[in-house]
């Protein structure tokens, strides 16, 4: 089982910057795949970014590409996401979640646990 955590949503002019966080609960957090997605009112759930859980390898949505960064420190048990220079259309709710099988981190159904989410709204 694990229990994920999201923080550091929050309101934000275009161009600016935010930094989400996952703290995870449970003994294999190191063992999982970890991933961001995010949710728009009316919208279905989109893939943000992904890492493996040596943290190696990433993948990110063309839409975020160069302007978002995901890493994982396991010591601590958490995962981020760096998000630079935001635009409107980045406002959603953000989810953390969590994979104990890697073999494919590109949609939800990949994915086994997942974050109440942190609400991130950029203005024009």
């Amino acid at each position: 089982q694990a229990q994920l955590v999201e923080s550091g949503g929050g309101l934000v002019q275009a161009g600016g910057s935010l930094r989400l966080s996952c703290a995870a609960s449970g003994r294999t957090f190191s063992s999982y795949a970890m991933g961001w997605f995010r949710q728009a009112p009316g919208k279905e759930r989109e893939f943000v970014a992904a890492i493996v859980w040596s943290g190696a390898i990433t993948y990110y949505a063309d839409s975020v590409k160069g302007r978002f960064t995901i890493s994982r420190d396991n010591a601590k048990s958490t995962v981020y996401l760096q998000m630079n220079s935001l635009k409107p259309e980045d406002t959603a709710t953000y989810y953390c979640a969590a994979a104990e099988n890697g073999s494919y981190l590109l949609t939800s159904p990949g994915y086994d646990y997942w974050g109440q989410g942190t609400q991130v709204t950029v203005s024009s």
